[in-house]
């Protein structure tokens, strides 16, 4: 976990549980534990019932376990939205783009101002003296996808990164092939016997992220493109040569190939950015800060890579907003729910209670019976819940990271992130659920007068 990611732990007890609120359960807890121990409540009556009214007891438990699920999933989309942005970047990296952008969708770095730059001091350089810097475009393509005949034409944006040198844009952002692949050749094109029906054609050679070749695999019933397979993107057929190992970045979302090729096709004359590479992070908050007070040439915008990746973590806040608010919606009903069947199991069992009242057991001892009983539903369901939640750790799933300021944002394949901190903050909430919902129930309970219960 990054410096730049909110601990997990306390961002999901931040929304689900109030701190203030653990330590009372908690201790709450360890007194009920307590007193079932020594038998100071009627454990076996609480059991016998909930057996006996086993349909009620399972609807119950279910409504919380669909709650839990519903929730563990949606947290885990967000934990893997964070780890995507958080993984994306190289502490020591800086992004160079054009005065006043946000995103790289919407910077225009002109050739001539790009001369100096990569010979900025802190600028690493390779074994030939050459700096360490890549220079890229980057593009946002409308892909149309094949549709059934009666079909509407369905078509997904795809993300195109133009290259200049693979090689060392590969030693930039830290990134490697899978075995059997290479990196586009210095034209950036290769024929392709017997494409489509045509003798010969040249195309363009494409090098893609794990997630998008996943997804343009599925879209021809199989589990990813490989090497070799070729698809359309644009006027121009292009042919697989390598898949990166990508996944947890934005990087395995997009199609790397030559820059002098993709630019032109899709209308980008400019470069995007320029990603150099420093030291460390001190040295790339120092570079960073150089160029955007300091270079002459040009109006630009450098930061460290870390930072303009944190920047589009908006998306990421904005859907944290969303799932408070549909957790909070079905806690809601969850907890009424709960009320509604104690307080139907209280009207049914005053008997039984009148009659542990004349046998010996107090008040708070009926209380804490009826308590329990609420409980021991919401962890069950919370239980089940958690375990149906775990299921979706790993999923695949689409989204966008943006800085919510305009720049278009970027669109990514994720893999949903479900660890033991978010199955434990959802079974908290499940037994705050059952806490708040048992509560009222139980004091009704507690409240009754045991000669008029027998009446």
């Amino acid at each position: 976990m990054t410096a730049s990611q909110p601990n997990l732990v306390l961002f999901a007890f931040s929304w689900q549980l109030p701190l203030s609120l653990a330590v009372p359960l908690g201790t709450a807890g360890a007194v009920v534990a307590l007193l079932v121990i020594v038998g100071k409540i009627p454990l076996s009556y609480n059991v016998r019932n909930l057996v006996v009214r086993w349909r009620t007891t399972l609807l119950t438990a279910l409504a919380f376990t669909l709650v839990i699920s519903l929730q563990t999933v949606m947290l885990g989309f967000v934990n893997g939205m964070y780890q995507l942005t958080d993984e994306s970047g190289q502490p020591g990296n800086v992004i160079v783009l054009s005065d006043g952008a946000v995103d790289e969708l919407v910077s225009n770095l002109g050739f001539s101002d790009l001369n100096d730059i990569d010979h900025h001091p802190g600028v690493l350089r390779d074994e030939r003296e050459q700096p360490l810097a890549s220079r890229e475009v980057y593009l946002v393509v409308n892909q149309p996808l094949s549709a059934a005949p009666g079909q509407q034409q369905r078509r997904r944006f795809t993300q195109v990164r133009g290259i200049e040198d693979p090689l060392l844009a590969t030693r930039v952002h830290g990134l490697e092939l899978y075995p059997g692949g290479t990196w586009f050749s210095e034209a950036g094109v290769q024929a392709v016997p017997g494409a489509w029906g045509d003798e010969q054609q040249q195309a363009i050679q494409a090098v893609l992220g794990e997630g998008v070749a996943g997804q343009m695999g599925q879209d021809r019933g199989k589990p990813q493109l490989e090497v070799g397979d070729l698809f359309e993107l644009g006027p121009r057929k292009w042919v697989v040569v390598g898949i990166m190992r990508s996944a947890g970045s934005t990087f395995g979302s997009e199609i790397w190939s030559k820059r002098a090729l993709v630019g032109p096709m899709f209308g980008k004359g400019a470069y995007s950015s320029i990603v150099l590479r420093t030291q460390d992070a001190k040295t790339a908050q120092q570079v960073s800060d150089d160029l955007t007070k300091n270079f002459k040439k040009a109006a630009l915008q450098a930061q460290p890579e870390t930072v303009y990746f944190s920047k589009l973590s908006e998306t990421n806040r904005q859907f944290s907003t969303a799932i408070v608010f549909v957790a909070i919606v079905m806690a809601v009903g969850g907890v009424f729910g709960v009320m509604n069947t104690m307080f139907a199991a209280i009207s049914g069992r005053t008997k039984d209670i009148g009659l542990l009242r004349v046998i010996g057991f107090a008040r708070w001892q009926i209380l804490i019976s009826f308590f329990l009983e609420s409980l021991t539903i919401s962890l069950a369901g919370g239980l089940l819940g958690c375990a149906l939640g775990f299921l979706a750790n790993g999923w695949t799933a689409t989204s966008i990271v943006s800085g919510g300021q305009g720049g278009g944002g970027k669109f990514v394949v994720l893999e949903l992130v479900i660890g033991a901190d978010t199955l434990f903050a959802g079974l908290l909430l499940a037994l705050a659920m059952g806490a708040i919902g048992g509560l009222l129930p139980a004091i009704s309970a507690m409240r009754l007068k045991p000669l008029e219960s027998l009446r």
